[in-house]
């Protein structure tokens, strides 16, 4: 502790965020899952590496103010009081430059740690009992590449939203067109791919997400944005880990016979849209029942919309599937904890409310 520690406490007391933060989650539990994937050693001048803690929580900070770039990032912890505390750093400190934490970034990205540090998080989160997994909403949201293709030339589109005559065959060709030759044009992200939804035309990645009931993102895929949502639907249930019994809201772009099948088999509860297909309208039951659903899939789309307006989501950063996905990851992490704070309090105001 520094002559100047007092100081910082009695500037940064009325920034609470940050205060809370530090409370709700265990760091030691994240740091010995960071030093998995990134050791800290010797600098080329001979100084000591800082500790991936460190510059992990710089890229929360960095999220958290709007998606920063590294070199905001690096001018903010230098010149706010609160970001620089919550990093673990005195006034005497020196912050980790735009480039160390740009290396960081790729190199858990390259691990896919981010995902794994979200999963750890979240254990953390259902210790406080804020993570509710009896009502699961599935769905997916267009992040869009600043890095696209120009002049004429062909590209696969897939119009989101409106794939019910799909067949398998062509869902797989999607996913293959994935893998097709690469677009050779300088600047151009030649992993993210076209979609359609509505009538404009995106260039880009999706976020897959599974949220809870609260709206916390249990778990995350990210795909080209021409692969059509259902292929990732099982991926997403997995990796949530959810009770049996648990229930399944989606939208009707995951209506199959094969979905319903997996659903039964894994015991979970088929919340999924009716669709209707040719010849065979909704029947009076079903569009009741899509209603009824529609009221409890709210909570996903405000995950969605309150990631696009608290770190401006919705944009892809970096280059690459890899850097893309820990992006997602990142602002799902940065979300999740976001709320956490609210929703603990919320929680201990309800236990009080039963036991009086």
């Amino acid at each position: 502790m520094s002559f100047s520690t007092a100081f910082v406490k009695k500037r940064t007391a009325k920034n609470t965020f940050y205060g809370h933060i530090n409370t709700i989650v265990n760091w030691q539990d994240i740091d010995n899952e960071i030093v998995k994937y990134y050791s800290v050693g010797k600098s080329a001048t001979g100084k000591p590496s800082y500790s991936g803690l460190l510059l992990f929580k710089m890229l929360l900070v960095g999220v958290w103010s709007g998606n920063l770039s590294d070199r905001l990032v690096e001018e903010m912890v230098n010149e706010n009081l609160s970001a620089m505390q919550f990093c673990g750093l005195e006034l005497e400190d020196e912050v980790p430059d735009h480039s160390g934490l740009s290396r960081f970034r790729s190199l858990l990205a390259k691990n896919n740690a981010f995902e794994s540090i979200m999963n750890l998080i979240n254990k953390q989160l259902e210790q406080h009992e804020i993570v509710v997994k009896t009502g699961v909403k599935i769905d997916a949201s267009i992040t869009d590449s600043p890095r696209k293709p120009r002049g004429k030339t062909t590209y696969q589109i897939a119009e989101d939203r409106k794939e019910d005559e799909v067949s398998e065959a062509e869902k797989d060709k999607q996913t293959a067109d994935i893998k097709l030759v690469k677009i050779v044009q300088q600047g151009v992200d030649t992993d993210a791919r076209w979609s359609k939804k509505g009538h404009k035309y995106y260039y880009g990645y999706k976020k897959h997400i599974a949220t809870d009931e609260n709206g916390l993102v249990l778990s995350l895929e990210t795909t080209a944005a021409n692969e059509h949502d259902s292929l990732t639907f099982e991926k997403v249930i997995d990796k949530a880990t959810l009770p049996k019994e648990a229930r399944i809201y989606a939208d009707k772009a995951y209506k199959s016979e094969k979905h319903d099948k997996m659903l039964l088999n894994k015991k979970l509860k088929n919340r999924i849209h009716h669709k209707a297909t040719k010849n065979h309208p909704l029947t009076s039951w079903q569009k009741k029942f899509n209603k009824r659903v529609s009221s409890f899939r709210y909570t996903v789309e405000r995950t969605f919309g309150g990631q696009v307006l608290w770190f401006n989501a919705g944009v892809a950063k970096y280059v690459g599937m890899v850097k893309t996905h820990a992006q997602h990851a990142l602002e799902c992490i940065a979300y999740n904890l976001k709320r956490s704070p609210v929703l603990i309090v919320k929680l201990q105001i309800s236990k009080h409310q039963v036991v009086n």
